[in-house]
């Protein structure tokens, strides 16, 4: 028995050192391969690279960041330095507070900032290119800011009092434990919540008002909230309803009330709930000042008070004194809705035609009577607005020059997809291009998790309008841009309908005029990668090239590794081709490196990242060097003449981690 065991571990070493090996040798061709390509582009790359750098100079470094405001106080971050201004005395006579240089974390860029309630300290969240993982940098503020103490391995992080931190940590791209750690008199760290569910993920979040820090346990379709009393830190968290498959909710607070957005009851879209009156009402001193009595807030006790409209996204949602302002997107249209608790009226307001994203600026206060943001497109840099709730108007904020770009033209359309849904599509194009159907066109898709297709600015999306592209992003199913059941219809044993809104969205395209198949590109990132890796095997000669970067394409083989990091959770997007042979057949029906075949591919351009902990390389590599493949044996079976055989690159980046980095790196990408 004993020489079995031996035998059956050295077995088992053998497989690993040999699979070892295999990636190596995979590695460093691929490597080989790009060395002695790229230089073929170096002409182009300088002239790329000299036209982003003068359009980043232009557009990006003049917008500026959001703004954090605390009464005459602002804060903001450019050039990797947070600023302190004051709001009357203009931003070029900021102080500075922090330079992530200085301290030495050359390769990082700042992902978060938070403030304590009486700004005596400044939390900053620092993430390196080459990890997952931030580390937490607390700042002493005061005449001379000094840093206090550095959190290694943190995901997010709250105050919940003026020297109270709450901090998650990060392991494994897995965030389950809560710790809470302070800085004065008695300064101590201790654990406060873990999660025992490898489905669940655990964020932090501070009501509008500070009055509570929530702590947020969420899986891909189910959330469950505990809530920390902020002016009684130090007692434990309190449930405010268990966990039910298929619920999400989320929690807010105003004037001794709880409002809660929720999924629960049908449709299964946001909407938020009461169970008293307009909201159900807690009051804190007539339960002797104990909020333990929030168990009353349960499910059954929730009533409908306003519910979104069909196919609606619910892009974000802001508390304030007395109004709620919910940013909504309808078929690619960004609006607000403003809820007034004085009047209990609902107004709606249209925002510009050519906004497809907005960052909210930070209000600590939510006493004030605005509220700031700013607004972006793919080819429009940010703009400021504002929206008065006194005025009940919006207004474009004038504190910085920013050229708005006139000639490019902003179209909406929808695609019938094989089931009849209609699937929108915003294009972009430049006002002046003629002939449109000999213009190169850029495809965009995504299509997972509930997630929209990024469309912030990017400095060569407004490059490639100036050379006359055309940009065309496709909001498939499974993505969220019309809500939640947008997202449950491509998901799981759906995900094919994705993939046929994709197809439909590309043939609409060239029928309306806007290029044609060998003037057309495929992008996709991350997830991405699997409708147009999909796309590329079953539709091969509807695009001429696919540019994927940290893309996931073996997604078969992934699912059935339980040992990696996210397998556990992705299985409520993808399902379990473990436990359901039904599930593993349809995986494998669309997974784009079990369906290669010999066939005419377009060209693949493919950016993929050593340390990258979501994507493992090695699929990535299988993946190239099956597809090469496939396409040398379509051209060896054929002599037609013109017969030409696809560029297949891939670019393997030693540096950065999936599909998140700093300007620097991106520019050279």
């Amino acid at each position: 028995q004993e020489e079995t065991k031996v035998s059956s571990k050295g077995k088992q070493n053998t497989s690993i050192i040999t699979s070892d090996l295999l990636h190596k040798d995979l590695l460093k061709s691929e490597q080989n391969n790009w060395n002695n390509i790229s230089p073929t582009y170096k002409a182009m790359t300088k002239r790329i690279k000299e036209r982003l750098e003068e359009l980043h100079n232009m557009y990006t470094l003049n917008s500026g960041s959001p703004r954090m405001r605390f009464g005459e106080n602002v804060y903001f971050e450019e050039n990797g330095c947070i600023f302190l201004a004051k709001a009357d005395d203009g931003e070029e006579n900021a102080e500075i507070l922090f330079c992530v240089e200085d301290l030495g974390f050359s390769d990082a860029f700042i992902q978060r900032i938070r403030i304590s309630p009486d700004q005596g300290y400044m939390a900053i969240g620092l993430k390196s290119e080459n990890s997952e993982e931030a580390t937490c940098i607390i700042m002493k503020l005061g005449n001379l800011p000094v840093v206090e103490k550095v959190i290694p391995s943190v995901f997010s992080f709250e105050w919940a009092a003026n020297d109270v931190l709450y901090y998650t940590t990060q392991k494994n791209l897995k965030c389950q434990n809560v710790f809470m750690t302070t800085f004065t008199y008695q300064k101590h760290t201790k654990l406060v919540y873990t999660e025992q569910d490898a489905r669940f993920f655990v964020d932090l979040y501070c009501t509008k008002d500070r009055r509570f820090l929530t702590i947020n346990s969420n899986s891909k379709t189910t959330s469950e909230v505990w809530l920390v009393d902020c002016r009684h830190p130090f007692e434990s968290p309190v449930l405010v309803q268990a966990r039910t498959t298929g619920v999400i909710y989320h929690i807010e607070h105003r004037k001794d009330q709880l409002y809660i957005l929720t999924t629960y009851g049908e449709p299964a879209e946001y909407k938020a709930i009461l169970t008293d009156n307009y909201i159900h009402r807690i009051n804190f001193d007539a339960y002797c000042k104990s909020y333990r009595n929030i168990a009353s807030c349960g499910k059954e006790n929730w009533q409908l008070v306003y519910a979104l409209e069909k196919k609606t996204k619910l892009v974000d949602f802001e508390m304030f004194s007395d109004d709620c302002i919910m940013f909504l997107k309808n078929a690619g249209h960004l609006y607000l809705n403003v809820i007034s608790f004085v009047s209990h009226s609902v107004q709606s307001v249209k925002l510009p035609t050519w906004a497809c994203e907005f960052e909210l600026e930070s209000h600590p206060e939510h006493t004030i009577s605005t509220c700031y943001f700013q607004l972006s497109s793919p080819v429009h840099p940010p703009k400021r607005f504002a929206y008065s709730f006194k005025e009940n108007n919006l207004i474009e904020q004038a504190v910085q020059e920013v050229l708005i770009i006139t000639n490019c033209h902003t179209t909406r359309l929808l695609a019938k997809s094989k089931d009849e849904t209609l699937v929108p599509i915003t294009v972009f194009h430049n006002k002046n291009s003629k002939e449109l159907h000999r213009r190169p066109l850029l495809v965009h898709v995504y299509g997972a998790y509930g997630i929209d297709l990024n469309m912030s600015f990017k400095e060569e999306k407004l490059m490639l309008i100036e050379e006359g592209w055309i940009l065309a992003y496709c909001h498939v199913r499974g993505g969220g841009e019309q809500g939640l059941s947008w997202h449950r219809d491509g998901c799981q044993h759906n995900k094919l309908k994705g993939l046929h809104d994709l197809r439909a969205c590309i043939r609409l395209l060239h029928q309306l005029g806007f290029s044609q198949p060998k003037h057309t590109a495929l992008a996709a990132a991350s997830a991405g990668g699997v409708l147009a890796g999909a796309l590329c095997n079953t539709d091969p000669a509807l695009i001429r090239a696919m540019v994927l970067q940290a893309p996931f394409v073996d997604v078969l083989n992934t699912m059935m590794k339980t040992h990696l990091p996210l397998t556990i959770e992705e299985q409520e997007e993808w399902g379990n081709p473990l436990e359901d042979e039904k599930c593993m057949k349809y995986i494998k029906s669309y997974c784009p490196y079990q369906n290669i075949k010999p066939q005419c591919y377009p060209s693949v351009f493919i950016t993929a990242y050593e340390n990258d902990e979501r994507i493992p390389l090695t699929g990535i590599l299988q993946y190239v060097q099956k597809l090469r493949k496939a396409a040398l044996d379509h051209a060896s079976r054929t002599s037609k003449k013109g017969n030409w055989i696809p560029n297949i690159i891939l670019n393997v980046q030693a540096n950065g981690s999936h599909c998140d980095s700093s300007w620097e790196h991106s520019l050279n990408e």
